[in-house]
């Protein structure tokens, strides 16, 4: 169903669907996000800063919101959150405010929905991707900024090793949960990135 995460509206219209059609929620991965193209903090407009915002951050509260509601009031109770969080929950590129942002600030939601949960059942935790080859990442194959202000190419690694480390989140049950994992490619300069 085409919803527009950012507003509340279409989300609570994609949840009331949700019940409707299943009757209840046992999974929720907040997978949207975008980014604006790289550019000077000082240089980025309150527009782009706020279309990011509504996706990445807003667009997964709103439907942790809507998905907690759910997962509190159905028999049994309780399901899972699994949020998108990024290598940049931990380290910014050059030249992303926005996006790093976000997704610092999807690991404060991920803490917060983790530990208001428990109580209800609700799992939540979050998968930090570093370079799934997708259209996404397309152009780490020419190069991309470092921190060092090189070019570089960065090597990507098959979508399918993270979907496989999303499907074993969702298949443990409610009483255990993995509150964060990252998927990454080997060779990519995380790890000593700065």
């Amino acid at each position: 169903m085409p919803t527009d995460v950012g507003d509340p509206a279409s989300v609570k219209a994609l949840f009331g669907r949700v019940k409707e059609t299943f009757g209840r929620l046992d999974l929720l991965f907040n997978n949207a996000g975008g980014n604006v193209v790289s550019n000077a903090i000082e240089d980025i407009t309150y527009e782009q800063w706020m279309a990011i915002v509504a996706v990445n951050l807003t667009g997964a509260f709103l439907c942790t919101q809507e998905a907690v509601r759910m997962m509190k009031n159905q028999q049994p109770r309780g399901g899972r959150i699994i949020n998108n969080g990024s290598i940049s929950a931990h380290v910014p590129r050059p030249n992303s405010a926005p996006y790093t942002a976000t997704k610092h600030a999807i690991t404060g939601l991920t803490r917060s929905t983790a530990l208001d949960g428990r109580k209800f059942d609700i799992a939540c935790g979050q998968i930090d991707i570093g370079n799934a080859g997708t259209n996404m990442t397309a152009r780490m194959s020419v190069g991309v900024p470092q921190a060092d202000g090189t070019l570089a190419v960065e090597p990507t690694i098959d979508p399918q090793h993270i979907a496989r480390a999303v499907a074993y989140m969702a298949s443990l049950p409610l009483d255990a949960n993995v509150p964060f994992i990252t998927v990454m490619a080997t060779k990519m300069p995380y790890i000593g990135r700065g």
